[in-house]
């Protein structure tokens, strides 16, 4: 017998049992941007591995440790996309969608990126983002704020998240920021760990952000960031905190909220919860206003978030949040006797056609028993079940699958109108 294959380690299957779930997160995300008017845009999933390299920042773990890149035939080096965002500006770039314009936009797909695989965090994992391109003011910064704590809400789940807030100013009072932090770090260079003394030149914001508890005591007399900012970078986070105090967001200024790629300025925010363990960020974005030129397009202001899907399901499923998820199939129609199997395949295909719900036909014969434990199997609310007396009745016998009711007779006539009432 030959060796059986298996998936790659961190890269897993969603099953048909899974799916529901994922088709309901996925549906709540899609309807919720397109109440707030966002356009949807598909990237490859390769891209040249230069285009992260310059968006991302070549001294960040994503570049130095986690993406898969490879050289294809052409001596080319490609990457397996590790985020989203640099793939929309390099197309945004690319197809004339950004200069002098506005652009709402959202995605969802898989990215990819070379971590130890543990519960919330894969190898391949499925990222759903927006995008905002051509306004440079709080009120959009707000907007994706609102947005996000609107997909709480609908999932059900507001009341376990919290926002975290920070603003990182601009590249020049980054700097003069930058060379602070680092005199300050210098007095305790012997007593950081390898990963901060490694950054503490190349990228030492990254230290701020820092999991390893004897490093953070040590920063707790770090010179702050906000006390090295202009009037302008001031009024641009004092004006998105008003605008979230007036809609009712609640939210936490948090000085140590750095972000990990390279591009990100002014306002940074995350979504944080209790409910995962250690793997506590469930959304994250901010502003990028220089990224666009930074990939060789004309200085836009952008911002945005993503959110990493199988964490959200993990929440939903740790939370108990899925009883409302219907499974792929609502009716399940049966034929009790070679005689009938016309009129089950006539009755499941006019219920499909009237009443739009998901109908699922018996095929492959069997007994009484078998069909109704595959009828429970499909997840179905209700069986429609055709013996010899139904169909010479012109009737139908309606069973119920998930309620305790008795079991129904209904003219072959009114079945649509009936069903349609009943899911």
């Amino acid at each position: 017998m030959a060796k059986q294959i298996q998936a790659i380690r961190g890269m897993n299957d969603i099953l048909p049992t899974q799916s529901p779930l994922w088709q309901k997160l996925e549906a709540v995300l899609r309807d919720t941007v397109a109440a707030y008017g966002y356009s949807e845009i598909r990237t490859p999933i390769v891209e040249s591995t230069d285009l992260f390299k310059r968006s991302i920042g070549e001294v960040t773990d994503i570049v130095e440790k986690e993406m898969y890149t490879f050289a294809d035939r052409n001596g080319d080096f490609l990457t397996l996309r590790p985020e989203g965002t640099a793939s929309t500006v390099r197309a945004g770039n690319e197809h004339g969608l950004l200069y002098n314009q506005e652009q709402r936009l959202w995605y969802m797909g898989p990215m990819f990126r070379h971590e130890r695989p543990q519960k919330g965090r894969y190898r391949q994992f499925n990222q759903f983002g927006v995008e905002v391109y051509g306004i440079g003011s709080a009120d959009v910064d707000a907007e994706v704020l609102m947005m996000s704590a609107r997909l709480w809400q609908k999932l059900g789940i507001s009341e376990h998240v919290t926002l975290e807030l920070n603003t990182l100013g601009d590249s020049a009072e980054r700097a003069i920021y930058r060379d602070a932090l680092i005199a300050f770090l210098e007095q305790f260079k012997e007593q950081l760990d390898e990963d901060s003394q490694r950054r503490m030149y190349t990228n030492p914001l990254r230290v701020l952000d820092t999991k390893n508890p004897e490093v953070q005591a040590l920063l707790a007399d770090a010179p702050e960031l906000m006390d090295y900012l202009g009037e302008e970078t001031k009024a641009h986070f004092s004006h998105l905190c008003e605008l979230l105090d007036a809609v009712g967001i609640k939210y936490k200024i948090n000085p140590r909220l750095v972000r990990g790629l390279d591009y990100y300025n002014r306002t940074v925010f995350e979504w944080v919860t209790e409910s995962l363990g250690a793997q506590g960020t469930v959304l994250a974005g901010g502003r990028y206003d220089g990224l666009v030129g930074q990939l060789g397009g004309k200085d836009t202001p952008a911002v945005g978030f993503a959110m990493g899907l199988e964490r959200i399901v993990l929440m939903l499923e740790t939370l108990e949040l899925t009883d409302d998820v219907r499974g792929p199939v609502d009716v399940y129609v049966t034929a009790m006797g070679d005689n009938c199997r016309v009129e089950a395949i006539k009755v499941a295909q006019q219920l499909r056609e009237i009443t739009g719900l998901k109908v699922m036909s018996h095929c492959g014969g069997g007994n009484f028993k078998k069909q109704m434990k595959r009828a429970d199997k499909s997840g179905a609310q209700i069986a429609i079940l055709i013996g010899e007396n139904e169909l010479a009745n012109g009737q139908v016998a309606v069973k119920y699958l998930r309620e305790d009711k008795e079991q129904k007779l209904v003219a072959r006539d009114s079945l649509a109108t009936y069903i349609a009432e009943l899911i």
